[in-house]
């Protein structure tokens, strides 16, 4: 039996003529003003949605009576009501696993560039102000043999500590909710990584990057304490939320603390502000949340994002599913 799905950000075509070959496919992006009222008029029958990056408040579930799945073009689900999801009994799917390797390059890309300041220095030779050979005032800092504290030791926390570990000599240091037992789940970090109290690493860790979800307990964490921790001379990367870190206070510590510089793929708010003093900031390399935007791994979580709501409108229970009662 054909149902109706409304499909609220592009899909690439093969995945939207899957949709189309067994259900009624509306297609409107409420970011543009001219698709707004035909999402708004799909809600009231649709039974499936699918997309990513715009809110699904309470208010929008309530304009969606015949609601049964939501399928998320991501990992992150900070987007969605989670407790209306789960009063509801709506399913919530999203795309863990299939960016993994992808966003931990990218990542770790960021790294690189933040603390051999490459951005920078790629600037100075575009703009013509390489006339001579560089100074101290200009040089980096090395990357490998130093220690990396990881904030999150998810998948993608895991495959940093790879690149770090075992690419660069880096001593590992995580904090999360509790250990990961390595032995079993990534036998290769066994030894190379070792979780460690939040304080602790922060006050160690030479680099720290940060991979959290956005939780209750994790929004703000990063903030004027935690950045005082840190080291004389580190530096701080987020690839994670963007507001599990306390902008005024990182911009304090970058220009008051010790804090040498940062990476920022992600930021409280998307895109970045104009006004914003992290834009121009010297001592921030900031990328527009690109961590899974290579063309194989969108596609592959449109296809993943795409095989999850087709089974779920047939009665099955999807592998990618949100656990929306822990929330």
């Amino acid at each position: 039996m054909r149902k109706h799905v409304l499909v609220f950000r592009e899909l690439p075509p093969d995945q939207l003529a899957r949709l189309q070959a067994q259900h009624e496919v509306t297609v409107a992006n409420p970011r543009i003003p001219a698709q707004l009222p035909a999402f708004r008029a799909a809600l009231a029958t649709a039974e499936g949605l699918i997309g990513a990056s715009y809110p699904v408040d309470e208010a929008l579930l309530a304009a969606a009576p015949r609601l049964r799945v939501i399928s998320s073009v991501s990992v992150g689900v900070d987007n969605y009501a989670l407790p209306a999801l789960a009063a509801r009994g709506i399913l919530l799917c999203h795309t863990p696993g299939v960016l993994d390797e992808t966003v931990a390059d990218t990542v770790f890309a960021l790294l690189m560039a933040t603390n051999r300041r490459i951005v920078e220095l790629a600037t100075l030779v575009r703009d013509g102000g390489w006339t001579k050979n560089i100074g101290e005032e200009m040089f980096g800092v090395d990357v490998h043999g130093k220690t990396l504290g990881l904030l999150g030791f998810g998948r993608i926390g895991q495959a940093i500590a790879r690149r770090a570990a075992l690419g660069f000599g880096m001593p590992v240091l995580y904090h999360a909710r509790r250990p990961v037992d390595l032995a079993v789940q990534a036998p290769e970090l066994h030894g190379r990584a070792r979780h460690t109290p939040l304080d602790a690493l922060l006050a160690r860790a030479d680099i720290v990057v940060a991979m959290l979800p956005l939780s209750g307990e994790t929004r703000g964490l990063m903030g004027a304490r935690e950045f005082a921790l840190m080291k004389a001379g580190a530096i701080f990367v987020n690839g994670g939320r963007g507001a599990t870190v306390q902008e005024d206070a990182l911009l304090q510590a970058l220009d008051h603390g010790t804090l040498r510089a940062a990476g920022l793929d992600v930021f409280a708010t998307e895109p970045l502000p104009m006004d914003s003093p992290l834009r121009r900031h010297p001592k921030v390399t900031a990328l527009p949340h690109i961590g899974s935007a290579t063309f194989e791994t969108r596609h592959a979580m449109a296809e993943l994002a795409t095989t999850s709501l087709l089974q779920a409108l047939a009665g099955e229970r999807p592998a990618a599913v949100f656990d929306t009662s822990t929330s």
